[in-house]
């Protein structure tokens, strides 16, 4: 117990220390106070303490107590680069993460991987732990990056730390300021849109992700693309689903279209993984896709090529290396940081799942 106490005090104060709420030369509770918080004796706080000290993480002043160090960042030494994604394992992910260790192992980095889950603490947690390491830099795909970031004082504590990092995929809506690869959703939503419109589609239903700023530019290519051709928006033709029930919403917002009579002859989902389960809800209520339904994918992942889904090309591979060229740039100068916005041209795929 007393080792695990002595753990959680060296990680709430480096928590502290990293989301600002001690900042450099501020004096942190005293061995009495904490002992007396953490229920245990002096001598296990004295140890954390001297713990972090060693770390460079705190400094005693005698007679004064114990404060917070200045961190000296040596940029451009550890040739650690880390990299921040959303998934590791499935769907795109491989191939962008492949294009970026391609760039800089070349460079002679090395690739810290960390993943989130999709979740905006678990983002704060990977970048607490980060910023308690050695690195030259990030790489770093947003989770959740629809909803307002609650940690962005992490992403400040960064800059002032002068460490640059490179948002792929998604940027939180406040800091789009930041540097930053991703593929132009809103000209991938408004192609395929305008794909099925051109197919003769009028009554064409869309299913997006409300808590990705991705889902929500793809909606906006949608919305475009039916401004352009004169076809009346219908929100009632529209599912808009969170990460926690994708696997739930989307189906349940197509039965309940067909069910309460909103005819709809096509479908723009907001990615591959969603169109496949699309396609197969569909089927199994003996609906022909394409015959009866058109349905279109997003990314051109594996799954879309596999099961011949029209989708838009995503250019994983690519997006990856752009993004550790963009990130090396920074760190030696080469690239500044207002410079540092990358949207990548989206292209059409048609395959077999529209007519």
């Amino acid at each position: 117990m007393i080792n695990n106490k002595y753990e959680m005090i060296i990680k709430d104060i480096k928590k502290a220390i990293n989301t600002g709420k001690y900042p450099v030369d501020t004096k942190i509770p005293s061995e009495n106070q904490l002992a007396a918080e953490y229920k245990v004796s002096r001598q296990t706080v004295r140890k954390a303490l001297r713990a972090l000290e060693q770390e460079g993480e705190l400094y005693a002043r005698h007679g004064s107590g114990t404060f917070v160090s200045k961190r000296i960042i040596k940029r451009g030494n550890s040739k650690n680069i880390a990299v921040v994604s959303t998934y590791m394992s499935d769907y795109i992910f491989p191939m962008v993460i492949q294009g970026i260790n391609q760039v800089l192992s070349d460079k002679g980095y090395s690739i810290l991987l960390k993943t989130t889950n999709n979740s905006r603490k678990g983002e704060a947690w990977c970048m607490e732990e980060l910023l308690s390491k050695n690195i030259d830099g990030m790489i770093i795909e947003p989770s959740q990056s629809a909803i307002s970031c609650q940690h962005q004082v992490l992403y400040d504590q960064m800059d002032s730390l002068g460490i640059p990092y490179v948002f792929i995929q998604g940027c939180y809506e406040a800091m789009m300021d930041r540097p930053y690869v991703m593929l132009d959703d809103v000209e991938g939503g408004r192609l395929i849109t305008n794909h099925l419109i051109e197919l003769g589609h009028k009554r064409i239903a869309g299913i997006f992700k409300a808590d990705d700023n991705q889902g929500i530019l793809r909606h906006k290519g949608y919305v475009k693309a039916l401004q352009e051709a004169g076809i009346p928006y219908d929100p009632d033709l529209v599912i808009w689903f969170h990460t926690k029930d994708k696997k739930m919403k989307p189906m349940e917002g197509i039965l309940r279209l067909i069910e309460y009579g909103h005819p709809f002859h096509a479908v723009v989902c907001y990615n591959d993984e969603i169109a496949a389960d699309i396609i197969k809800g569909l089927t199994n209520i003996g609906r022909n896709v394409p015959h009866d339904i058109s349905v279109t994918g997003f990314d051109n992942s594996l799954l879309a090529s596999s099961r011949g889904i029209t989708t838009i090309a995503h250019p994983q591979e690519e997006l990856g290396k752009i993004a550790a060229s963009t990130l090396t740039g920074l760190i030696d100068g080469t690239i500044s940081r207002k410079d540092a916005h990358v949207l990548l041209k989206p292209e059409l795929v048609e395959r077999k799942t529209t007519l």
